[in-house]
């Protein structure tokens, strides 16, 4: 609830609507529309009075940060699908220079020294 939500974010009810009328903050609601907070959202809270309160930013800069904090975390999500990709491909690739390597490998005929054959592929 926005009581307890503000108590345990160290700040007034009226602050936690304002955060919501400007789209910081989306609580859940219930059926009969009471707020909800989840740990996230008071966390959220916390992170939005850190950047108000000690680093002195207007909430039009908290939501951009907050935005950019999202879109940074989702590159990341992005990047490590693509890492995990890349490792796949590569033992894919891996395995096929392996099999080229076995099938070439049959084909050598050790001679000696000095002796040169000449072995016509069968098609």
């Amino acid at each position: 609830m926005i009581s307890v939500a503000a108590e345990l974010a160290g700040m007034h009810p009226q602050t936690l609507r304002i955060y919501e009328q400007k789209g910081l903050i989306t609580p859940a609601r219930t059926p009969r529309n009471t707020r909800l907070y989840s740990e996230e959202d008071i966390e959220r809270l916390k992170k939005i009075q850190e950047f108000t309160t000690r680093l002195g930013m207007n909430l039009a800069g908290v939501e951009k940060v907050l935005e950019l904090e999202c879109r940074i975390n989702d590159l990341e999500g992005s990047i490590a699908a693509l890492r995990a990709e890349v490792a796949e491909a590569a033992g894919r690739l891996q395995r096929e220079v392996e099999a080229v390597h076995r099938s070439y490998r049959r084909e050598l005929v050790p001679v000696s020294r000095g002796e040169i054959i000449l072995r016509r592929r069968r098609r």
